[in-house]
């Protein structure tokens, strides 16, 4: 992705603490790094991590071969901040572990903040139904690398 594009989607992004976002971020040419579902919880610790800290809560998430989907309430800090402490942390885990090097992931993100009337579990659902549609799974309960607070 070109750098102009990156900074595009920049423009106007605020954090709000107690603001429930809706986060995709794809792998460095969509190389499909979390085929393997022991290298894609060396990411769902970062999550983890992130919410044990305090910094969010994870309302839903799916982490796809090449890319993640997060919904999350922003509990403190800033939202760009902890995407990179996210990618930062889980590439460093990646290059150790499975002898890898370079890039794990794209720069930037898309977020998309929800109004506060937007149906959470209706977003959620649309999050972890990601393996369905993509016919890696028959059923949700089949993909290894999902969760969502209500389930």
């Amino acid at each position: 992705m070109p750098l102009y594009n990156e900074r595009r989607l920049r423009v106007g992004r605020i954090s709000e603490i107690g603001r429930v976002y809706l986060i995709t971020t794809s792998t460095f040419s969509r190389t499909p790094h979390f085929g393997d579902w022991q290298v894609g919880r060396l990411v769902v610790r970062e999550l983890m991590r992130e919410q044990a800290e305090g910094n969010a809560f994870s309302l839903a998430w799916v982490l796809m071969p090449d890319h993640l989907h997060w919904l999350v309430e922003l509990k403190c800090g800033n939202l760009s901040a902890m995407i990179r402490r996210v990618k930062s942390l889980s590439t460093r885990s990646l290059n150790a572990t499975a002898n890898h090097r370079g890039k794990i992931w794209q720069k930037g993100f898309h977020d998309r903040a929800l109004r506060r009337e937007e149906d959470l579990r209706a977003t959620a659902r649309y999050v972890i139904a990601n393996p369905l549609r993509a016919g890696l799974v028959k059923r949700v309960g089949d993909y290894p690398l999902w969760d969502a607070a209500w389930i």
